[in-house]
């Protein structure tokens, strides 16, 4: 008898036949966009434009056959394509799980363009990402988003969405942009609760493990939306690999002295840190000169919008010496304070002193993943010893102090952090001197709904003076940047665990230009 089942037999034997490029762009199995597309690292005269062909998502290869594979990219000045200002042809490889990163130059700079990829017949959703002033320009305003820690199987990304209607230049995303292993319960004030989906793999291992979470991850169609019409300034902190990881060291599950037997030795983590560091490079929209070398990323990079701002993308991962007493929420030990002791690494510091020394903005904006506040972490009034988070920079005073050091020779300076799962903001001090302002963004959805505060909080903030504002619900955050005043907005919904929620602006941050301190709007 002859039927569909028999013709798609018959129609694939025929294809296995052919010659490769002939099977790739007649006979791929499925809709091949469907991690969808994204736009990033944008400068003055272009971007880069990333999609990744996989018909099957969660198969091994994304369900693509091992041979490269021509995708043709387009950029237009509008939405229909009448206008097309770039175009071209760009090979998806296999050893790259047939990702595409196109970095499109020659636009002109401060506008929005529109962008679209076509490959074995079919069309891609239409993607959105707006050019940099020139450098130097004069510039007066700028909107911006900031965002990360989206825990696939604690909530939905229903804030994402909300993130997408903004009217933005582009989002900040600080890292945990997939969590390494999956959970049988998460826990509402202490109580046992399912997560609202599962993560597909139990642990992450190797190189198609990793490729997995990002592809089910990006399969979401809120993750999808905010991608498409944002460019990304993308980073990474530490669930990308594994939890507190720091250089080469397996921070996984640290003892008290520091040991852990279940612990990768280092050369055993660097291959998985390579494996980890290539799905990551392949699904995110970055310049090629981010592909890993040996499990290293070249990740810090500045990004500068005319006159108005200069950010600096810092990485303090991979450079970082090992948490000291450890690891977790302790009192202080004496390693933490030791001079030698590195969070950016030497060479990244040099880097940003050379980027600092330039001037050129009214603000200097520091993007990075950790905590810079040294913060009492007590919330309990039995507790007779300041406790501090020995994964942030608390937990290496002698380079934060350098930094803070740093900031205190010059004006405006303002720091954008995440890894917290809370929102907060409070003042950058060294030695009683309010060197600069610190707004932490709180997660997408790790940590589940979240309430207004956390048991505690008004406690937690009477032992730190220089904390403004805490909160505990899920969102992301909105900086408004003038000459005269940076805003953050704290926006947050009112739940994750429906894929549908309300958002509401929660308070606003305010920074003046020439005085350091926040005020709260």
């Amino acid at each position: 008898m002859y039927n569909r089942r028999s013709f798609l037999a018959g129609a694939t034997l025929a294809g296995l036949a052919a010659p490769a490029i002939v099977r790739a762009q007649g006979l791929l199995r499925d809709f091949p966009f469907k991690l969808g597309v994204a736009a990033g690292d944008p400068a003055s005269d272009g971007f880069v434009i990333w999609t990744r062909l996989a018909p099957e998502p969660m198969e091994r290869h994304g369900g693509m056959p091992l041979t490269n594979v021509p995708v043709d990219w387009e950029v237009a000045t509008d939405t229909g394509f009448r206008d097309i200002v770039a175009k071209g042809t760009e090979l998806a490889r296999p050893e790259l799980g047939h990702s595409v990163h196109v970095e499109v130059a020659g636009l002109l700079p401060d506008r929005p363009y529109f962008y679209r990829f076509t490959a074995a017949g079919e069309r891609s959703l239409r993607g959105r990402a707006r050019t940099l002033p020139a450098p130097g320009a004069k510039v007066d305003a700028l909107k911006f988003g900031v965002a990360g820690c989206q825990h696939y199987e604690s909530g939905f990304y229903g804030a994402y969405r909300h993130l997408a209607r903004e009217d933005l230049a582009f989002v900040y995303h600080y890292g945990d942009f997939i969590y390494e292993y999956q959970q049988d319960y998460l826990f509402d004030n202490g109580l046992p609760i399912r997560p609202v989906r599962s993560y597909a793999q139990r642990a992450l291992i190797d190189l198609d493990d990793f490729r997995g979470a990002y592809a089910q991850t990006l399969l979401d169609i809120d993750q999808q939306a905010v991608r498409s019409v944002h460019a990304h300034l993308s980073s990474f902190d530490d669930h990308e690999i594994r939890n507190d990881w720091v250089s080469d060291i397996d921070n996984w599950k640290m003892g008290l002295d520091g040991n852990d037997p279940d612990a990768a030795p280092p050369e055993v983590f660097m291959l998985k840190k390579q494996a980890a560091m290539q799905a990551w490079y392949e699904h995110m929209p970055v310049r090629k000169a981010l592909l890993p070398r040996g499990g290293m990323v070249a990740m810090n990079r500045e990004f500068r919008y005319g006159d108005l701002m200069a950010m600096q993308l810092l990485d303090t991962r991979q450079y970082r010496d090992d948490q000291p007493c450890g690891d977790g929420f302790k009192p202080a030990c004496p390693e933490v304070y030791a001079k030698e002791a590195q969070v950016l690494g030497k060479a990244q510091e040099e880097w940003l002193a050379r980027n600092l020394a330039k001037g050129g903005a009214t603000w200097n904006t520091f993007a990075q993943q950790v905590t810079m506040m040294s913060l009492d972490r007590r919330r309990k009034p039995d507790e007779p010893k300041k406790i501090i988070n020995l994964d942030s920079w608390a937990g290496y005073e002698a380079p934060r102090e350098r930094i803070l050091s740093r900031m205190a020779g010059l004006e405006n300076c303002v720091v954008l952090t995440g890894d917290e799962h809370q929102n907060f903001c409070g003042d950058l001090v060294l030695k009683d001197k309010v060197v600069g302002a610190e707004f932490v963004a709180t997660s997408i959805s790790s940590g589940g709904d979240g309430t207004d505060k956390r048991v505690g909080t008004d406690d937690w903030l009477k032992l730190n003076p220089e904390l403004k504002f805490a909160n505990d619900q899920r969102g992301y955050v909105v900086c408004e940047v003038g000459r005269e005043a940076w805003q953050t907005h704290f926006m947050v919904v009112d739940k994750v665990t429906t894929p549908v929620n309300t958002l509401s602006k929660r308070a606003t941050g305010v920074v003046e230009n020439g005085l350091a301190g926040i005020k709260m709007g």
